[in-house]
């Protein structure tokens, strides 16, 4: 499908990235495929464009700026703090819409004021589409990574358990799918008895040993990408994930925090009454819950206009604390999207740590939204 025009508010975009003290940049439209593969998403993956070079590497269109923005601080040594603007076309298979459309946004990395940094993300992007859309009512959705990483962790699941529930955060249902299976504990099916014997045993050199045997017998040696090593302490982590089982009291004191939905003035006292009643300790991912509402207060942002939801996440893997949704209000369209990606400049290969957030603006619904009454 060929791309629409650029909406004739690009320029007033500009305008205000300008006025914020950013540094536009521009990155290939044609993208190695690895990162976005690695370390965006089920969600985007599966929308992702791919292609190959004449070598065979795995190549991709541009489904976002954040990976590539984060590639070329990377890359050109910049120092930091650095806040970067992009305008763009992003390229992804949706069920509605064009296939190729723009986006525009802000990447803010290296800023060590982290409570500061993600509220001016979130004041950023509400005052630019309050100016682009002036009579339409808005409102912002919040979501906290880092605050349902402090739950999981506080329950004292084992180290798998709590992987799957992370990377399931803000997917209500598979959320909701993990949550039975705790429940209601299943063996690992299809397992040789051989190997079940051993794995209950806990011999994990015998159990090394006989997966080593089987490899050179069936020949799955010379084909094999994980050594003996790996394939034990795999399926030695699929068993403890199958056995293990979360009491009642301890689920509903997980779905009573997923349930948790509020407005934001009122989340910082819910979520420490919450801690305190299930005796949890969450003293410092609830301190920089803190520290942020104060910030956005400072902003001069109406806290009014921001809903708090325990549950609340993107479908993006590299975040790691503040996510945020904005829509005008009762409408489902996203007109802005963002959060914090702490981890993410390291995985690309990142020398140094290099706290990061950022948003973006769809600019096709954003001119959607102006087009009606």
């Amino acid at each position: 499908m060929p791309l629409t025009d650029m909406p004739d508010f690009a320029g007033t975009i500009l305008q205000e990235f300008t006025s914020r003290g950013t540094t536009r940049v521009d990155t290939p439209v044609i993208q190695p495929a690895a990162p976005f593969l690695d370390m965006a998403g089920e969600d985007l993956r599966r929308r992702i464009f791919l292609t190959e070079n004449e070598r065979g590497e795995s190549l991709c269109l541009r489904p976002e700026f954040t990976i590539p923005v984060c590639l070329r601080h990377i890359e050109t040594a910049t120092g930091t703090p650095k806040r970067y603007a992009y305008l763009g076309e992003v390229f992804r298979q949706r069920r509605e819409g064009p296939q190729e459309f723009y986006q525009a946004g802000i990447e803010d990395l290296g800023d060590i004021a982290i409570a500061a940094s993600d509220a001016r993300a979130v004041a950023d992007s509400l005052q630019i589409l309050t100016r682009l859309l002036p009579t339409k009512p808005l409102a912002v959705t919040l979501g906290d990574q880092a605050v349902f990483e402090a739950v999981v962790k506080a329950l004292g699941l084992p180290a798998g358990w709590q992987k799957r529930l992370i990377q399931a955060f803000g997917n209500p249902d598979q959320i909701d799918q993990l949550l039975r299976k705790l429940a209601t504990p299943s063996p690992v099916p299809g397992l040789d008895p051989a190997v079940s014997a051993l794995l209950v045993s806990g011999d994990q050199d015998a159990l090394i040993a006989h997966i080593d045997r089987t490899m050179q017998e069936t020949g799955y040696l010379t084909n094999a990408s994980r050594t003996p090593v790996d394939i034990a302490r795999r399926l030695k982590e699929k068993l403890e994930l199958s056995e293990t089982r979360l009491d009642g009291a301890a689920l509903l004191l997980l779905r009573e925090f997923l349930s948790l939905e509020l407005p934001l003035a009122d989340a910082s006292a819910a979520l420490a009454g919450f801690a305190d009643a299930a005796g949890l300790k969450l003293g410092a991912a609830l301190a920089r819950f803190d520290e942020r509402v104060a910030a956005l207060a400072n902003t001069g942002v109406d806290l009014a206009r921001i809903t708090y939801r325990a549950a609340f996440g993107r479908p993006l893997d590299y975040y790691t604390g503040l996510v945020f949704e904005i829509a005008v209000e009762g409408q489902p369209a996203v007109l802005a999207g963002g959060g914090r990606f702490d981890r993410l400049l390291t995985l690309l290969g990142a020398e140094d740590h290099i706290p990061a957030v950022g948003f973006s603006l769809w600019l096709d619904r954003i001119e959607t939204a102006r087009t009606q009454a």
